[in-house]
């Protein structure tokens, strides 16, 4: 099977304000997955929004860009709340792996050294693959890559951990040409993320268009 595409209703690493009429309008295109960030839609136009995009039968994503314990956890419980079936991002503490499994929700934390909004990613490559087998041993469902934010090799990165780890791997941030989804074409992840490039009409046309054109693309 090809990458999944996760479609991601967020620009600059933030939930655009009008997310939910985003998903009405385009909620016949191709793509499975939906998600946004933790901030900035209010909790109530979260849970609505998600539970909307279930009763169609989306798969649904809140990726958490919160680096301490205490905002993970947060972030865990708010997917929980909505429903949510994956939880990406933060980094990892037992306390937020322990809640999802408890609650029955797919964990896929950061793996490297995340900072900043929009999120920057640092660490030597045998650190994270180090890091991902760790988390991998305690029972995540998967792992949130940064891979385009990479401040090293980013493809190197990638292809050297898709190489090393047999699991869930979504390869989240920065993918906005055809030259990066070849590259995913070829290293395969489970999974992709693609937010701000769609806002910013990298790939040509109306919302519903570009998704299609990316999941055309990664079908071929």
């Amino acid at each position: 099977m090809c990458p999944n595409l996760i479609v991601m209703l967020t620009h600059n690493d933030c939930t655009v304000d009008n997310a939910a009429e985003i998903f009405e309008l385009y909620k016949k295109s191709k793509a499975q997955f939906w998600g946004f960030k933790e901030k900035n839609l209010p909790f109530k136009q979260m849970k609505v929004l998600f539970s909307y995009m279930k009763s169609l039968g989306k798969t649904t994503v809140l990726e958490v860009v919160d680096y301490d314990e205490i905002g993970g956890l947060n972030g865990a419980k708010i997917a929980f709340k909505c429903g949510c079936d994956i939880l990406m991002g933060t980094n990892y503490y037992d306390s937020i792996n322990d809640y999802c499994k408890n609650h029955h929700i797919k964990y896929m934390p950061f793996i490297g050294k995340v900072t900043k909004r929009p999120s920057i990613l640092s660490g030597s490559i045998d650190e994270i693959i180090d890091e991902a087998k760790l988390y991998l041993s305690k029972g995540v469902y998967g792992l949130d890559l940064l891979g385009y934010r990479y401040d090293g090799d980013a493809n190197l990165l990638m292809k050297r951990l898709l190489e090393a780890v047999q699991a869930p791997i979504c390869i989240a941030g920065s993918i906005d040409n055809y030259k990066k989804l070849n590259f995913l074409k070829n290293v395969h992840p489970w999974a992709f993320t693609i937010g701000s490039a769609f806002f910013d009409n990298k790939f040509n046309g109306n919302f519903d268009e570009q998704i299609d054109k990316v999941c055309n693309f990664m079908e071929k």
